[in-house]
């Protein structure tokens, strides 16, 4: 006869073999659980890690597309009635082809480098434009503009001076006769350093009042047809050497040359600029053996 005690004993025995079993088991399911989700939360994030090389990466890697018409040289040639020089477009990756000063000493030859959010680029193009426009008419002065962006990170993350500079490029491309106009009024028109800047849509409403064709312009301006090729041709100014310059290369916003020589004067005071002018012009007097027009004083 069996004893009932070493029965009850022996289920007791048996009950927790199970379930020490059963909490083996479990504990066996949450440790390959565990070991799925930290796989999975690693290749998760290695992923992640990846994707964010990848944006990086081809952020840094400008995709190459043709140049703007009418700025084969990084800059817009203005000269005589306000005619902008015409120019094929560069082909992607091409070199740009720096434009030649008269050679006969005819008219004096201006570059300016500037970025439409730099302050002092729109103090030294506020204070000089309009003295310079009727001697540019005359032909007695060419002027060469070359949009930079190097204040693209000043706009409270808008990229303004990207934007603005691709909306010039934008107008020399499909409307060369509004740029001398679309050109002074974005320096009229300057926003201040640090904010978000003017909207695509301000820009593409001073290129209009500018006379450009808004069919062309607003698309261009839209889809930043020609940013990549802003960022390469700022890219080339700060990198140096700057053409028909004794000056190696960019150091700031705003480089000013009056026939190959950098301008260090007042950039609100516009006679110091005119007075630069005129020794420039004299300098090349005493190079050449016939006199030429000169821009007068009192111009």
């Amino acid at each position: 006869m069996n004893d009932p005690d070493e029965s009850r004993s022996g289920d007791v025995r048996a009950a927790a073999r199970e379930k020490a079993r059963q909490l083996r088991a479990s504990q066996n399911r949450r440790d390959r659980r565990n070991k799925a989700l930290l796989s999975g939360g690693i290749v998760i994030g290695v992923i992640a890690v990846l994707a964010i090389v990848a944006v990086v990466i081809m952020g840094a890697i400008r995709p190459t597309v043709p140049g703007p018409k009418n700025m084969a040289s990084d800059g817009v040639v203005v000269g005589s009635g306000l005619k902008v020089k015409t120019t094929p477009a560069l082909a992607a990756d091409a070199k740009p082809i720096a434009s030649k000063p008269d050679p006969n000493g005819s008219s004096v030859d201006i570059r300016i480098y500037a970025d439409y959010l730099c302050k002092l680029c729109g103090d030294f193009q506020r204070t000089n434009l309009k003295q310079l426009q009727p001697l540019v008419k005359d032909g007695a002065v060419t002027v060469e503009m070359h949009p930079v962006a190097i204040y693209t990170s000043h706009s409270a993350g808008t990229r303004y001076s990207l934007r603005a500079a691709n909306a010039a490029a934008c107008v020399a491309n499909y409307s060369p006769r509004s740029f001398w106009a679309f050109n002074q009024s974005l320096f009229e028109n300057q926003p201040a350093d640090g904010g978000p800047g003017l909207t695509d849509a301000q820009l593409k409403k001073l290129a209009a009042a500018a006379g450009a064709s808004p069919s062309d312009i607003d698309s261009c301006v839209d889809d930043g047809r020609f940013k990549t090729w802003v960022g390469s041709a700022s890219d080339r100014a700060l990198s140096g050497p700057i053409p028909n310059s004794r000056v190696n290369k960019m150091t700031n916003a705003l480089l000013v040359l009056v026939n190959g020589k950098q301008y260090t004067g007042s950039l609100t005071n516009a006679d110091d600029f005119k007075a630069f002018i005129l020794q420039a012009q004299g300098d090349e007097y005493s190079s050449t053996s016939t006199p030429t027009p000169s821009p007068s004083a009192g111009s």
